[in-house]
């Protein structure tokens, strides 16, 4: 009885070791799986960081249309003008003069004031600003926005304080009355508000899981073109061996991304300064659960690629669903449910909001423990249906071949 258990332990390895080598010649012979794993997996966050090396940008030129010239329109183009996000260009005396400026590139935005901007505080009425910001760039939008917000409310602190002194109230009551409680602006995690932390920590971890899938994907609608099978299991196994074909292939993935994955996620942040509060041994904790649990989401859901190109059409319609589904750009609780069920397919949705937390905000594994027990689950899940897949795969490549066997011809 050792004997049999020790003999099958063996060819057990012999088997798993033999899918393992097979697996990654598979891979280090196909050009095109080579590009997504190595060029795609490690150009990519470079690429990344190279676009938004500057996450923020200050002193944008802004054109100014003053048509009220009033006191209180003059003093909100001051202090407009010494906000951090936006300096002002120039004056204009029409709208037609400033988007002549922007169309020529000049300025990247336009603050519009109205004729009657003054007479309507004046009569204690609504003002109203305008603004209008060059949308090649995100963050032209979002200096303008910034900048305009900060200043319209100083401004309404500051009428609210003309209008109390009026009434009789001294400048420390008024100030109360205005603003009882006094609020500060504090961005831990982000302190200059930069794009490239807010965005680059979440596609760092969305670049590992899209490559593997993808160039998994490549490998075995290729296999399928050509009428080959991965999951072909030796006639000796007699339909046991799924889970040494999984586990096989899947250490060649492992051993090809805890390289990349280390990569990715800590010589690139070092690279390009971006935070990071994690110890390396923690990360590595998380990359092993994450990694693990791409290979069989890869696994899994590769099994409906059956031609080479449908991987490139996926890239494209896949790859911000995912992105936005991390929830690094909306609260994920104003997801809709249905979206927010969709995003617990993908392991990214729990790798970024890992690392976020982890690396970024300074967390521990402790704090990202219930990221780590979704990997988990999602991997348990995620590993029997890619043995599933390989079993009816196998089942299917039989069948197929059997009938295409000649049959004999009748005497």
């Amino acid at each position: 009885m050792k004997k049999t258990k020790i003999s099958y332990a063996g060819q057990w390895l012999r088997d798993w070791y033999g899918i393992f080598i097979h697996e990654l010649r598979l891979i280090f012979s196909d050009a095109g799986a080579m590009v997504v794993f190595f060029v795609g997996g490690l150009l990519y966050p470079v690429l990344y960081n190279l676009i938004y090396y500057n996450g923020s940008v200050d002193e944008i030129p802004v054109a100014v249309v003053d048509l009220s010239d009033g006191a209180c329109s003059r003093r909100f183009v001051q202090e407009f003008d010494a906000t951090r996000e936006c300096e002002v260009y120039c004056k204009c005396v029409s709208m037609a003069e400033a988007e002549q400026l922007l169309r020529e590139r000049k300025v990247h935005g336009i603050l519009y004031i109205p004729r009657d901007f003054d007479s309507c505080l004046a009569r204690m009425e609504q003002g109203h600003i305008s603004t209008y910001a060059d949308m090649s760039s995100f963050l032209y939008y979002k200096n303008l926005r910034t900048a305009s917000s900060l200043v319209m409310l100083d401004e309404v602190h500051q009428i609210q304080l003309e209008h109390y002194a009026e009434a009789g109230f001294d400048g420390q009551s008024a100030s109360t009355l205005v603003q009882p409680l006094v609020t500060e602006e504090n961005i831990p995690y982000n302190r200059p508000f930069s794009y490239t932390i807010f965005f680059i920590s979440a596609a760092l971890m969305l670049v590992i899981q899209q490559t593997m899938f993808y160039g998994s994907s490549m490998l075995a609608g290729t296999l399928r073109e050509r009428n080959h099978s991965f999951a072909s299991l030796p006639d000796r196994l007699q339909g046991l061996g799924m889970g040494r074909v999984v586990l096989g292939r899947g250490a060649a993935y492992l051993a090809i991304y805890l390289v990349i994955g280390t990569i990715v996620t800590l010589l690139i942040p070092y690279l390009f300064r971006l935070p990071q509060h994690a110890a390396w041994w923690e990360i590595l904790v998380l990359l092993g659960f994450f990694v693990v649990d791409c290979i069989f989401f890869s696994f899994t859901w590769g099994t409906l690629i059956t031609r080479r190109e449908t991987v490139f059409v996926l890239f494209l319609s896949v790859s911000p669903i995912c992105l936005f589904l991390t929830g690094f750009s909306w609260p994920e609780t104003a997801i809709p449910g249905l979206w927010r069920a969709v995003s617990y397919i993908f392991p990214s949705t729990f790798g970024c909001r890992a690392f976020i937390n982890l690396n970024t905000a300074g967390g521990t594994l402790q704090t990202i423990a219930p990221e780590i027990r979704a990997l988990t689950v999602q991997t348990v899940i995620y590993y029997f249906l890619a043995c599933a897949a390989v079993f009816a795969e196998n089942r299917l490549h039989k069948r197929l071949a059997h009938r295409r066997e000649p049959q004999p011809s009748e005497s």
